[in-house]
């Protein structure tokens, strides 16, 4: 029996994602297209579980990573998980930065090549994602960027480690700070993408590059793969344990609290409101720093800007 034999994709039993293998090509699709196929949590378990499976079948050459629908490839993180779970449980953001670095590692690490179908917009962790892939190919319609200091969290998920390898240092800032859209045409010329097509054609080029790649010796093509990852692996290792501990640790700020309540209420950021409280006082506590305590209980840690305790309803002086 072999110790690793080929799996049916069906008995994998995925409900965020769609696992097709066929003609030694992989497809994996996040099939979150209300979300924008934003990932959540078990999304990004069901990513990782494809990933490994397609890396250890011998009857996969080439591996496609894409979204449903035609308006996204991925959108990043799913905002309303973070602001529902995330921003009320910080520590546990350290266990899902974790689970996220897993995922961008078994792209890294298949011994296969990974294609990035861009059929829509790839946004935040979207785009993080199509970098990690090996080749990338986008319809001529859409855009991708990156959006970590417009939501209150910085793109350290590949986006700080990879961009200046791709686009050089002064476009990785742009991209970085501003968080403009970067739309097809942009992208290739930056080096983001190998290949822009009408969206009709988006299938066939997929297609022509996994032909061309499943006419390699695949031994040479994974060993290849491992030497020209070298500089995306230094710079990954080098940084993604600090970022996973940094934005866990950020999780219990204002910035994130403030960027994701403005997503999901569909408001505007104020962030000059929030420049201004870092001039007044502090800027890092929702309700100023915990400097009260109660004359009437004795609770001590009552945030500054409370006038009643909250404990028992005494008014503070």
């Amino acid at each position: 029996m072999k110790p690793f034999p080929s799996t049916e994709p069906a008995s994998l039993g995925f409900t965020d994602i769609l696992y097709d293998k066929r003609d030694w090509v992989a497809r994996i699709t996040i099939n979150r297209p209300e979300s924008f196929n934003c990932y959540t949590t078990h999304t990004l378990q069901e990513l990782i579980r494809a990933f490994d499976d397609a890396s250890n079948d011998d009857m996969v050459g080439v591996i496609v990573l894409t979204g449903a629908g035609d308006k996204a490839f991925c959108t990043g993180g799913d905002v309303k998980e973070y602001a529902g779970i995330y921003t009320q449980r910080p520590h546990d953001y350290f266990k899902y930065m974790g689970l996220f670095a897993k995922y961008i590692e078994s792209i890294l690490r298949t011994g296969k090549v990974t294609i990035a179908r861009l059929n829509g917009i790839a946004v935040g962790g979207g785009n993080e994602s199509q970098l990690a892939c090996d080749l990338a190919v986008m319809a001529d319609d859409t855009y991708l960027g990156q959006v970590g200091t417009s939501v209150g969290s910085v793109a350290c998920g590949g986006a700080t480690q990879w961009l200046s390898i791709h686009v050089g240092d002064r476009r990785a800032r742009e991209m970085l700070f501003l968080n403009p859209r970067i739309p097809a045409a942009k992208a290739l010329e930056w080096g983001l993408v190998n290949r822009v097509v009408p969206r009709a054609q988006l299938d066939e080029e997929v297609a022509k590059l996994c032909a061309q790649l499943l006419d390699k010796f695949p031994e040479c093509t994974r060993y290849t793969k491992a030497q020209v990852n070298y500089w995306k692996e230094a710079s990954w290792h080098a940084t993604v344990g600090h970022a996973r501990d940094w934005l866990s640790t950020h999780f219990t700020t204002l910035e994130p609290y403030e960027g994701m309540q403005a997503f999901v209420e569909k408001r505007k950021v104020d962030f000059k409101g929030l420049r201004q409280r870092a001039v007044d006082g502090s800027s890092e506590f929702l309700w100023g720093p915990y400097a009260k305590a109660c004359p009437s209980c004795g609770a001590k840690g009552i945030p500054e800007a409370f006038t009643f305790c909250g404990k028992c309803g005494a008014a503070l002086t």
